[in-house]
């Protein structure tokens, strides 16, 4: 990468740590004045997504707020892993259901003491897609495209910065042939239909909507790049301070957690249709039964963080130079005590 992004990555971060700084240090002002921590509520964050599904299940049909009992359930809604990371830093909210890089990035940007992975949510469910009429049959075909990607940095970019860079192709901003833009998911539809890119890594149910809706088809299944086909693509985070001084709320909502994995897996069609329920509650929209059916048969609802992935990924974006001149050392970021403790009630395999 060259020293014109390496520069512009290290502002933004550096910028994202001032703010956050500033907005840690404002709560704490707040904190010691007028607000207190009410040790009977659970503030927790997910996206209306697929790889979220318990959180959008659970929470909306009341399965989360019964498993908490007393506790009330104050949940938010966010569409972007940093704005849930700045939301736990801000003390805004006290877990959260998020990708890993967010996760990765908001664990060292905090030295790690700021938040903990205390279990996963969703494996797989990420593809890359191909317009039919771009020419790409096989990786030999990279040279003069145009791919997209969710965001900068994001796990899906991450992705396929690495892909192409492990083929031998560079991207342009680093003198090389092959452009990447960043772009948000419903923009990307859009880029393939009018054909300004070529094709797209993307997390479900994108990649069953791009093949729908732009004449595209997909070229890898991310699936296919990892040790038995898993990788993280959702996570459970919570803030260490709550983790420590909650353990049992945190138990009560892992065991609805686990609870609805299992449910979400041995139901299905009807976990289909409570999803797009819930769904048009949070967003006024649902998603086609044959879209969503065909995302989540390339993806795993799970309470198993795939910790080996994590690291990959971490390594990964380091590699890119997204983490800094030092590699990440990742070595305390999960706990999974509670997790494992829920399991072994539940006479599941525990998460080594």
């Amino acid at each position: 990468m060259n020293a014109g992004i390496k520069f512009a990555i290290a502002g933004a971060i550096f910028a994202i740590v001032i703010a956050t700084s500033m907005i840690s240090q404002i709560h704490e002002v707040k904190s010691s004045t007028s607000i207190t921590t009410n040790t009977s509520v659970l503030r927790l964050g997910y996206f209306p997504n697929i790889n979220h599904a318990q959180a959008v299940i659970g929470v909306g049909n009341g399965d989360f707020q019964n498993a908490l009992g007393d506790v009330k359930i104050e949940s938010q809604i966010f569409n972007a892993g940093p704005d849930e990371v700045e939301a736990l830093f801000a003390n805004r909210i006290d877990v959260a259901y998020v990708g890993p890089n967010p996760a990765i990035n908001g664990y060292l940007k905090s030295d790690g003491q700021g938040i903990k992975i205390i279990a996963g949510a969703s494996s797989g469910g990420a593809v890359f897609v191909i317009r039919n009429d771009s020419g790409i049959e096989t990786v030999h075909d990279f040279a003069d495209k145009k791919f997209a990607s969710p965001q900068l940095g994001n796990t899906q970019d991450v992705a396929l910065r690495s892909y192409l860079l492990k083929n031998g192709y560079e991207t342009s901003e680093n003198g090389g042939n092959v452009t990447i833009l960043p772009a948000k998911t419903s923009d990307i539809v859009t880029m393939m239909s009018k054909k300004d890119i070529d094709g797209a890594w993307v997390p479900e149910p994108w990649g069953a909507i791009l093949v729908k809706q732009t004449n595209g088809t997909i070229f890898l299944d991310e699936r296919n790049l990892w040790p038995n086909g898993k990788f993280t693509t959702a996570l459970i985070v919570a803030r260490t301070d709550y983790l420590q001084s909650h353990p049992d709320i945190i138990q009560k909502l892992l065991e609805a957690h686990v609870k609805e994995t299992m449910w979400i897996n041995n139901n299905k069609n009807d976990a289909i249709n409570d999803f797009n329920v819930q769904l048009q509650k949070l967003t006024g929209t649902t998603i086609p039964d044959d879209v969503i059916s065909n995302a989540f048969s390339r993806m795993d609802i799970t309470y198993d963080p795939v910790k080996s992935s994590v690291i990959t990924s971490a390594d990964d974006a380091f590699d890119l130079g997204f983490l800094g001149d030092k590699k990440p050392d990742l070595s305390n970021i999960f706990d999974l005590t509670i997790l494992n403790k829920v399991l072994k009630e539940q006479n599941l395999p525990e998460i080594p």
